[in-house]
């Protein structure tokens, strides 16, 4: 097997602060040639949503929660016989992000601090599992979540997973240039928001400075490798779908590709990648444990 070039700088970044990647939650969608790009038409695909745990001096950051125990014991009840069978995730609560949090020896209420790409129904539904946290996220987002002003936006956001009553952080729309980023801000040591709008209306990326540069997750703003690694895979159909359909802002949600791709090709300015829901992406990163 050939190694992949990527992993020998990912340990290195692994070397330079305590960063665990965590798949909390495996999706099943219909269709894995149409998802994937690889696989029969009739079985079903495999995303993942990743998400990152950063150890800090006083306990841990948790970015973005995949779906919690709550959806595991009853997942019709929270998100509708619908969306159960399109996502088709497998009930283990070993996947959640707080089983997670115990499998690596620490407590829940170790997580101080929840930073959001965004509040859709995958990437929220953790919240529950960690009340005591702060939860921070882009002021757009936190509005549009609370009070969704379409339907398509009633649907992607769950009221159940904030019904706990979260210790929100709401951050406005303000910072400094980065990258070619507007109002990127430090919400926490070496953590900063760096604003994508155009999944959502708050959409966020999070970036997390290390040693050799930074890491940046990107969150939903692009679904497939390909479509920041120019002319290195041919981009599932279902990938592009999914940010054509999930998009509430196509003309904004359209630049990010194409800027996101000139960080990877650009090694000089240390910046590694990763998106929510890319298997294989994933699977570069964890593969360094």
């Amino acid at each position: 097997m050939t190694q992949d070039p990527l992993l020998p700088e990912m340990r290195m970044l692994e070397m330079a602060r305590r960063v665990h990647h965590l798949n909390c939650t495996t999706l099943r969608p219909p269709c894995a040639r149409f998802m994937n790009g690889t696989g029969g038409i009739f079985s079903r695909g495999r995303l993942v949503c990743h998400c990152l745990l950063i150890e800090i001096e006083d306990g841990l950051i948790l970015v973005d929660t995949g779906l919690g125990l709550s959806y595991i014991a009853d997942p019709i009840k929270q998100l509708g016989r619908g969306t159960v069978f399109i996502l088709s995730t497998p009930l283990d609560p070993a996947e959640t992000a707080v089983r997670q949090v115990s499998q690596l020896g620490f407590t829940p209420g170790d997580v101080r601090h929840i930073v959001m790409t965004h509040l859709d129904l995958d990437h929220a539904g953790g919240l529950p599992d960690f009340p005591n946290a702060q939860v921070h996220v882009l002021a757009s987002e936190y509005e549009a979540a609370l009070h969704p002003p379409t339907s398509q936006e009633r649907g992607r956001y769950i009221p159940a997973h904030w019904a706990h009553g979260p210790k929100w952080v709401v951050h406005p729309l303000k910072g400094e240039k980065w990258l070619g980023f507007d109002h990127v801000q430090e919400i926490l040591p070496d953590v900063f928001l760096v604003p994508m709008i155009g999944h959502t209306r708050g959409h966020c990326g999070v970036a997390v400075k290390i040693k050799e540069g930074w890491l940046l997750h990107c969150g939903d703003t692009y679904t497939d490798r390909g479509q920041i690694e120019i002319g290195a895979r041919r981009v599932p159909l279902g990938a592009k779908m999914h940010r054509r359909t999930t998009t509430v802002d196509p003309e904004a949600n359209e630049r990010w590709p194409a800027q996101l791709g000139g960080l990877v090709r650009d090694k000089e300015k240390g910046v590694f990648l990763c998106c929510s829901h890319d298997p294989v992406e994933f699977s570069r990163f964890q593969s360094k444990h």
